[in-house]
Formats: C-alpha cells, structure tokens, sequence
C-alpha cells in the first residue's frame, strides 16, 4: 500500500494531517477538538456534549435541515462524538466528493447558535440523560467514576447532569465555544485518496479566519481516591459490579503492555474472567479494559450476575486481579496479541478508521506513528512487560461500586 503521511499548520496554528494513499477508493475527513468534559467547569458540565449537539442545527449559512441534506447529497456517512477529552466530527465518502465533505464539515464547526435552536436541544439533551439513567453499567460507571476523581475535572459526566443542563445558558455556552473550539486547539485528519496541497488550500480558504486562543487544559495530576459502595434501585433485577484501579496514561508506552494485560484478564471470550464466570455460568457479563487518559489512565473490571451469585462473583474476580500475571504462558500472549493486531487492522483498513486514528493520536501529542510501528509495539509486549506493568500499577481495586435490587 503507497501510503504517504502528510502534515501542515495553518498561520492560524489549525493543523493538518493526513494518509495519503492513492489506492484508495474512498476518503475521510474529521475535525477532533482537544475539549471535552475534563475541559468544563463544574457548572457548565455537559456543554461539550451539548455544543456537538448543536453543531448540526445549522450555521449562518445553513440551516439544519440543509446540513443534513448536503451530507445526503454526496453519501457520506458521518457522525460525531464527544469524550471526556475529545470533540470530534467527521465525514467519509468518496474522493471527489472530500472537498464538498470537508466544506460542510468546516461550516458546522461555526454553528449559528441560535436561542430557540438551543432551547429546543436542551429537551433532547434531559431526554438523552434520562435515557442513560436506565443503563445499570453507565449509571454504576459515572458514580464510580465520579468517586474515583473526586474533586478532578476527570470526575465530570460527559452528558452532564439534570442541573446543570437545565441551567446552562446559551451566552455561557457560546463563551465556552469561543474560548475551546479555536483554531489552535483543533485537528483536521484526512485519510484516503486526496492531493494534500489542495486539500490544506481549501481549508485555508474556509478555516483561515478562525481565531488562535491558545486554550490550554488543566493538567494537574488527578489524586485518586478510595471507596466501597453498594448502591440499591429498583430499576434492576441484576447485581452489577465495577472495579476500579490506576493505569498507564495515553502518553505512557507500558499501555501496550496493559492492554494485551487487560484482553488476557477480561476479553469477552478466551479471557481469565471468560472461563471462571462467563463458561461457568456464574455471571452473564465479565470484561477487564484498560482506558488510557492524557496524564493518567484506569483499568476496570466489570461484571453483572444474579443476586445470589454476587459473592461468588466479587471473590473470583479479587482472585482473578491478584493472580492475573501468573501462569502466563507465550502461547497466551500470542493469542491476545493477534487478536488486537487483527482488530487494529480492521480498524485501519478503511480510510475512514485511519482518519479516526490520526485525529485521536495528535489529540495526546505531535507524534506520528504508522499503523506498522503500533502493531509492532503491540507484538512486541513480552510477558515481563506484563509483571512489570502489574507492579508498577498494581491490579488492586481503589473503587469497588456495585449496583443491586432492592429487596422486597
């Protein structure tokens, strides 16, 4: 595959990158603001979500209802998302129709904000909470997570809370936009077959008058914090639970090390926890991953059962945790290995996933790396890397949260 990593920084401090490969036959665009949850004040939490919400309710130039359809008129498929670190939108389709997906793209990111767009939202936002609020996992997650950062932005909900939505004004909410969705503060990734050069003209053509702020985030290190706790509803008739403990930063090389960690102690199948509680029988869920963070990262383990198997459960996963980087064989190694080499090859086979990926890596550093050095890293990862990743950030819980029914 002829694949060509290109860069650029516009005057305006907007960079560049991109994928070049002629042989493609699609191409992919996506805009990745380095703001997010972490990036909110306490009263303001949930505007980023928010702000994604709003960016396709139209811009001066469009209405709602023309974004939508320009995106239809080329048959792109496009999405966004927001992240405790991220804001990201993004468009793939087909080569010549990347300079009219990248000209909506670059219209969006501009929205209009209008007031009774963003009291019609709001309703969708409190609607989207509420609908979360039913997930036995995300509901156990957030307060754990909560707990775990306590007094840390990192502790912020991503959609926000009941409050703080319903409070949120749209002349704060165009503050914070001013202020984050800079030019220095965005990345555009492309990835596919497209001529670079006339790709960055066109985006100078149509970001060239975005401001630089020079946003910074605050990286004060995160204090983790310990707690046990049940929580009762009477929403579930399931027992969930959630542990929680330190793990390499997204900046840190040992996340290799625990990630193949990770798939051996809670792959969806094949995995420590897959043969002691899914083939069991004992819990109907049972997964470990390690999310990596700017400055910090977590290993988590999850797991929901019946009522009456929830001690049984929570022992065998405290066993599972203490015992995880024994036994070990290469055989083990080599299987998890090649199934996340396999899964990052899927990944970063269409240009849409490599555009993703670009955008994620430059959102932690300057730092480019090929598909081929990544996998390399991964295939790389010795079982001595995996003892010493577990010593150095050992598989013990801070946070235990688990969500039960009442009892009646």
């Amino acid at each position: 595959m002829a694949m060509k990593y290109e860069s650029a920084v516009l005057p305006n401090g907007l960079r560049v990158v991109a994928e070049v490969n002629p042989d493609s036959h699609t191409a992919a665009a996506g805009f990745f603001v380095k703001t997010g949850a972490r990036d909110e004040a306490p009263d303001l939490m949930g505007v980023s979500h928010f702000l994604e919400h709003m960016m396709f309710k139209g811009t001066p130039t469009r209405s709602a209802e023309e974004v939508d359809r320009d995106f239809d008129d080329i048959g792109a498929d496009h999405n966004a998302f927001t992240s405790t670190e991220m804001t990201a939108f993004w468009a793939h389709g087909l080569p010549d129709r990347l300079p009219r997906l990248s000209e909506i793209l670059a219209d969006i990111l501009r929205p209009a904000l209008r007031d009774e767009d963003f009291d019609n939202e709001k309703k969708v936002i409190l609607e989207e909470i509420a609908m979360y609020e039913d997930n036995p996992f995300w509901v156990l997650y957030e307060q754990a997570l909560e707990t775990y950062y306590s007094g840390h932005p990192l502790a912020h909900r991503v959609l926000g809370t009941d409050k703080t939505i319903t409070d949120l004004k749209v002349e704060q909410m165009r503050e914070y936009f001013t202020s984050r969705y800079s030019a220095d503060n965005t990345v555009v990734a492309f990835a596919g077959k497209l001529d670079f050069k006339k790709t960055v003209d066109q985006l100078g053509a149509a970001c060239g008058s975005w401001v630089r702020t020079d946003a910074k985030r605050d990286t004060i290190v995160a204090r983790v914090h310990e707690s046990d706790f049940t929580r009762e509803s009477d929403k579930v008739n399931r027992h969930y639970l959630l542990m929680m403990m330190p793990g390499p930063s997204q900046q840190d090389d040992r996340r290799y090390a625990a990630a193949v960690l990770s798939q051996i102690l809670g792959d969806s199948e094949g995995s420590r926890l897959y043969w002691s509680l899914g083939e069991t029988g004992l819990a109907e869920e049972a997964v470990a991953q390690h999310e990596p963070r700017d400055g910090t990262g977590e290993m988590l383990v999850y797991a929901a059962s019946g009522p009456e198997q929830a001690e049984e459960v929570e022992a065998i996963v405290r066993k599972e945790l203490a015992s995880a980087t024994q036994e070990i064989s290469e055989d083990d190694l080599l299987r998890v290995r090649s199934k996340i080499a396999t899964a990052v090859t899927i990944h970063g086979e269409l240009p849409g996933g490599r555009m993703r990926r670009l955008g994620r890596m430059f959102m932690y550093g300057d730092q480019y790396r090929t598909l081929e050095e990544e996998l390399a890293r991964i295939n790389a990862v010795t079982i001595q890397d995996l003892r010493e990743v577990a010593e150095a950030f050992p598989l013990v819980p801070k946070v235990v949260a688990r969500l039960k029914p009442i009892k009646s």
